[in-house]
């Protein structure tokens, strides 16, 4: 009796180790191996690859999307993206990217500016190179792009921005206008040169000048 409970314990040992070991086994074929990008326009896929860098040897059964935006630098071109698992380890990401409707330059610092209102890190992309440069801080150039956005200004046309300690903006134009706003009420002033801009007797001025109440400047 004693001698068949010996054997049955035995028995149970082996077969809790072979399980365990075995499950062991399957739990490190779901981590991830391969990650596929899909959907990327501006960074190339190994940028990507390496944003998600941190989920290689992640079980894939386990993964999180909530946890994997929050590891996600803040700052990056990825705005959201959808991650398809493929058992037992390969995951596709598609990506979807930020669009940056201005070049940021706070003094020395150079960022993009996002049409969500958000900066995220300058690279020398050929694609963004013809976006306008605004001269400002990213708290004035917020309340100055969401009034563009009230008149339906549209941002193809600028040059450049800037933004003076006098609290005022001068616009630049891609046909070397310059547009002196005054410190308030400057949508009228926008609205009247969208009105005026391509009149044939305005194209011969370069100077737009609204910084007097209710006159005009043409230089």
């Amino acid at each position: 009796m004693k001698k068949r409970f010996l054997i049955g314990l035995l028995l149970l040992l082996l077969l809790s180790t072979y399980s365990s070991k075995n499950s062991i086994d399957n739990q490190y074929k779901l981590n991830i191996k391969e990650i596929i990008v899909e959907n990327n326009n501006i960074l190339k896929k190994k940028e990507v690859k390496e944003e998600f860098s941190f989920l290689y040897n992640q079980n894939i059964f386990l993964l999180n999307d909530k946890t994997i935006a929050q590891n996600l630098n803040k700052k990056s071109f990825i705005e959201s993206f959808k991650i398809k698992k493929i058992y037992p380890d390969k995951i596709k990401i598609v990506v979807f990217e930020k669009q940056p409707i201005a070049i940021l330059q706070n003094k020395k610092e150079k960022h993009y500016y996002t049409n969500k209102n958000e900066i995220i890190e300058f690279l020398n992309l050929r694609e963004f190179k013809n976006l306008p440069i605004v001269f400002s801080d990213k708290k004035n150039f917020k309340i100055f792009y969401s009034d563009l956005k009230k008149i339906e200004f549209p941002l193809n046309i600028i040059k450049s921005l800037q933004f003076f300690k006098s609290q005022r903006w001068d616009i630049v134009t891609r046909k070397d206008q310059t547009i002196k706003l005054p410190t308030s009420e400057y949508k009228k002033s926008l609205s009247n040169f969208l009105e005026i801009k391509n009149k044939d007797n305005f194209n011969r001025y370069k100077i737009f000048d609204y910084r007097i109440k209710d006159q005009l400047i043409l230089k």
